[in-house]
């Protein structure tokens, strides 16, 4: 199965109208675009009843005290986690192409509604939801795609790791509020083929003059 972006090129920087965040000489960060990429995909096995869709970064923090935190950095040897960008089940057998923007095309203050989404897919919630818990005016579940918005004092380049999962399931087997670690264990033992594409994207301004 092959996967493509005409939003990005496969380890080439994600262009900032599909970032949660960009950068701002003045505030360090400031909200962005937030647009869902384009998404293609091709050569799918045989047997295939449905799609989903992964897109986490392995490069967040493990350990936050120095994130967003002036006159400090986030060493590049911390150790890292999972974040989970997008949580998506359901695509249908036939889909072949997702149009950018079409699952988000901003930034939405407390979240996205969900798990109903478009094509009668389903999402699932994503780590701003986390993130934002204890953040007055924009706590709540975030549904769906929300892009990157990494530490803009981090030394790490962070990568975005779209995953695309041909099941042989017609419906992933999630109920309600669920989100990557449990889309993971839900498709495990159903995935008949799978393929991934990565993007690049840094907030810290000394990374993305490099």
């Amino acid at each position: 199965m092959k996967l493509w972006s005409d939003s990005f090129a496969d380890q080439g920087p994600i262009p900032e109208s599909l970032a949660f965040g960009k950068i701002d000489p003045e505030t360090h960060v400031s909200l962005s675009d937030n647009r869902s990429p384009h998404l293609a995909w091709d050569e799918v096995p045989a047997g295939t009843r449905s799609f989903a869709l992964i897109c986490h970064d392995p490069d967040v923090p493990s350990v936050g005290d120095d994130v967003n935190q002036e006159g400090r950095s986030v060493p590049a040897s911390l150790a890292r986690v999972d974040f989970y960008h997008w949580v998506l089940v359901d695509l249908p057998a036939e889909q072949r192409e997702l149009a950018e923007g079409l699952f988000s095309s901003a930034v939405t203050a407390g979240g996205k509604e969900g798990p109903e989404a478009p094509m009668g897919t389903r999402q699932g919630v994503n780590n701003y939801t986390d993130w934002f818990s204890s953040t007055e005016g924009m706590s709540g579940d975030y549904f769906g795609y929300d892009g990157p918005g990494p530490p803009w004092n981090d030394e790490r380049l962070h990568h975005y790791i779209f995953t695309l999962y041909a099941l042989d399931l017609e419906n992933a087997s999630l109920e309600g509020r669920f989100g990557g670690p449990e889309c993971l264990s839900a498709i495990e033992g159903h995935i008949l083929a799978q393929a991934s594409i990565t993007g690049t994207y840094t907030l810290n301004p000394s990374l993305s003059a490099d």
